[in-house]
């Protein structure tokens, strides 16, 4: 049995690799201070995605409930409130601590204005930090590095798109390692725990660690760079890597490339990993370990080149987070959880979410949100009266496959047909900015838009119906008909056999119709998905 905690600290390293971290196995690129932490935690072996990427994944964390079945990317919407609100009330101090540009853009813009007090570190990825170049730059502690279009110029020469990486002005800013965001970022949070404990008497507090680390650009300074390149690099260095199936399969992309862009996602990792090490000290030194539970958790993870079925039988190499499946790269998810009076060290097979993790917090804290949500809390599982809390999961993003667990087999389902029916559903009507001169991110509501209401609320919500033609939000994919993947991931983690067909994915639609009744999903969901 454990303690309920006082407090809480959140740490989330955004495209954390599973299976790149010691406490899982890996061993490609070294990650101590994560594994140090593991020795104090719980180490959870069954956590998948839910909705992706960025900004729904953390929508799911904040706010308790699924939204890729109704929208492709927004802001917290009027019928829902997120966990900071519920804490406020309750007398809990809330601090948020991050480098991630998209809480401050349209589409995250509402994310952090719930917390007692928030600190933004500049000029990660494609935060407008910076206007110009710093014209006395000469190359470190940032080393020369392609623009972040080299890849739309490689694929499609004088017809690629303008795309504005704002980073490439920032980087030239920096002089020393700790001008970069993630340890920036992680040199405030561990200096507010030591304030926390100085200060804050007997008010309980969350901290919440939004950092964006190892997510590209992958660039690091000289202690980093190359430590993990098996042969010398000529050129400037690949800090953004390309988003393609088939990169050296489809011929392009090097495997030199490769290899040099895998590194410096290995290099990035491990300097981030030595910075929440800061953050650990600052818990040893103020003795916190008693009463606070500590949770490190991801959003997503990143393909760095790992071979899949691209959907016609080829396998193929992946990079990013391209137009296919959540396979187990990126969507079988690393999470660790310390919570006080529980000996660390230990593991939790139970299959979990991120969903699950407002619930957890709500349970810590004692709150009980407003708004329906689809999360349940792990303090059973950590406190060992439970083994399960959930039976299945699903996942996935707007407009593409939906996917569903059992924590043993995995289907995704890709839609029949033209993809369609589709609605977005939302009040504040936004999706991923991607600075690319001439793309439409979103096209407006039109004279088919009508008031609806989502799942246990009365607020009306525009609700817009896509049909064949339209400019359909970023990310929703059309090329994807027909194409379900079905694996059985105890005996095939590498996802090589494809079940679909057999009488198994019988049974997993079957799981999947369960679980979007249990989530009230759209009926269009079942006619696109030819369910």
């Amino acid at each position: 049995m454990g303690n309920s905690p006082t407090n809480v600290v959140v740490v989330l390293l955004d495209s954390l690799n599973r299976h790149h971290l010691g406490a899982y196995g890996g061993t490609e690129f070294a990650t101590p201070q994560l594994d140090r932490f593991a020795s104090r935690a719980t180490t959870f072996l069954r956590h998948v995605t839910g909705s992706l990427p960025c900004m729904p994944a953390r929508h799911d964390i904040l706010c308790g409930a699924l939204d890729f079945l109704w929208r492709p990317w927004g802001s917290i919407e009027l019928w829902e409130q997120p966990i900071t609100a519920d804490l406020r009330h309750a007398g809990v101090t809330t601090m948020l601590v991050t480098d991630h540009p998209h809480l401050f853009e349209t589409g995250g813009e509402n994310y952090h204005t719930d917390f007692g007090g928030w600190d933004y570190v500049r000029g990660h990825e494609g935060d407008p930090w910076k206007t110009w170049l710093d014209p006395s730059w000469i190359g470190v502690p940032a080393p020369p590095a392609r623009d972040g279009g080299w890849w739309l110029r490689r694929r499609f020469g004088e017809a690629a798109p303008k795309l504005d990486r704002a980073y490439d002005r920032a980087r030239t800013h920096f002089r020393d390692e700790l001008d970069f965001p993630g340890p920036r970022t992680m040199s405030a949070a561990a200096q507010w725990i030591a304030e926390a404990g100085a200060h804050a008497g007997d008010r309980p507090w969350m901290l919440f660690v939004d950092e964006f680390d190892p997510h590209e650009p992958f660039d690091t300074p000289p202690a980093w760079t190359g430590r993990y390149e098996d042969e010398p690099w000529d050129g400037d260095r690949i800090i953004w890597p390309p988003y393609v199936v088939g990169g050296v399969s489809g011929g392009h992309l090097s495997e030199a490339e490769a290899r040099h862009i895998r590194a410096n996602y290995g290099g990035k990792l491990s300097m981030i990993d030595h910075w929440f090490g800061a953050l650990l000290d600052q818990l040893d030194a103020t003795g916190a370990w008693d009463d606070t539970a500590v949770i490190v958790c991801t959003d997503h993870g990143h393909y760095l080149g790992e071979e899949r079925d691209d959907g016609r039988g080829n396998r193929v190499d992946l990079w990013g987070k391209p137009q296919v499946p959540q396979f187990r790269p990126l969507g079988h998810i690393p999470l660790m959880i310390h919570w006080p009076g529980v000996e660390g060290g230990g593991v939790c097979d139970a299959l979990t979410t991120n969903v699950d993790l407002h619930a957890t917090i709500a349970d810590a804290f004692g709150v009980t949100p407003s708004h329906r949500t689809h999360g349940r809390s792990l303090v059973p599982l950590l406190t060992g009266e439970a083994s399960s809390v959930r039976e299945w999961a699903i996942g996935g993003v707007f407009g593409n496959w939906v996917q569903v667990t059992d924590g043993h087999r995995v289907y995704a389902r890709a839609p029949e047909g033209e993809n369609f029916p589709l609605s977005m559903w939302s009040n504040r009507w936004s999706t991923m900015p991607v600075h690319v001169s001439g793309v439409v991110e979103l096209p407006r509501p039109d004279h088919r838009a009508f008031l609806d209401r989502m799942p246990g609320s009365t607020v009306p919500v525009i609700r817009q119906p896509f049909q064949p033609g339209d400019a359909l939000p970023f990310w929703v994919h059309r090329a994807n008909v027909g194409q379900h993947h079905l694996y059985d991931v105890d005996v095939d983690p590498d996802e090589r056999e494809n079940r679909v067909g057999e009488r198994v994915e019988r049974e997993l639609q079957d799981l999947l119709r369960t679980a979007l009744a249990e989530v009230e999903a759209p009926d269009e969901q079942l006619l696109r998905l030819g369910l």
